[in-house]
């Protein structure tokens, strides 16, 4: 399986790859994370890769995307045709417009907004919507994201970002069952 998250500088894409890598490494897997991000570490395009797999992983530099967050509009336009027939897109509901031809699956999550006002801290919108995807992409067990976001976020903020990742899981549930964007 082969991931980009992608958004712009500060919106916390690389620090997402980083901890959906290590938590399929927990779960025995091969994986492996790479980032890129422009001149500008807050505002630029930003984007965090992740490859995982049971055996041996050969390419470096993935070429085909089989999951695809856009946390902007630039990474959506720049990525979206990397997306391979069947591969899932989740999307900042509030920062992305699919236009005319989306993905057929396609999953909205206003996960900003949606951070801002039931958790106070917009800063975790990229751990709530890590909740939100692996709920519906089954990525990586649930025990090993948990685990590794306790072990990766600043210190003081684990509980924050625990209640961040459970609600991802809880409105992806709520929009699964009504299958639309999600507005909580």
């Amino acid at each position: 399986m082969i991931l980009r998250f992608a958004g712009f500088g500060g919106q916390g894409v690389v620090l997402s790859g980083f901890i959906v890598g290590k938590a399929a490494v927990l779960d025995g897997k091969n994986a492996i994370h790479t980032q890129s991000y422009g001149s500008a570490s807050r505002g630029g395009l930003t984007r965090s890769d992740v490859t995982i797999e049971e055996g041996e992983i050969y390419d470096l530099v993935p070429d085909q995307l089989d999951l695809l967050v856009a946390m902007s509009q630039q990474s959506y336009d720049a990525f979206r045709r990397y997306l391979v027939p069947g591969g899932r897109l989740f999307y900042e509901a509030d920062l992305v417009q699919l236009g005319a031809d989306p993905p057929p699956d396609h999953w909205g999550l206003q996960a900003t907004d949606i951070a801002s006002k039931r958790l106070g801290r917009r800063v975790i919108a990229n751990i709530l919507m890590l909740g939100f995807l692996n709920r519906v992409a089954r990525v990586v067990s649930p025990a090993s994201l948990e685990r590794t976001i306790r072990d990766t976020v600043p210190p003081g903020t684990e509980e924050l970002n625990i209640a961040a990742l459970e609600l991802g899981a809880e409105l992806a549930a709520a929009a699964a069952a009504g299958r639309g964007a999600c507005n909580a």
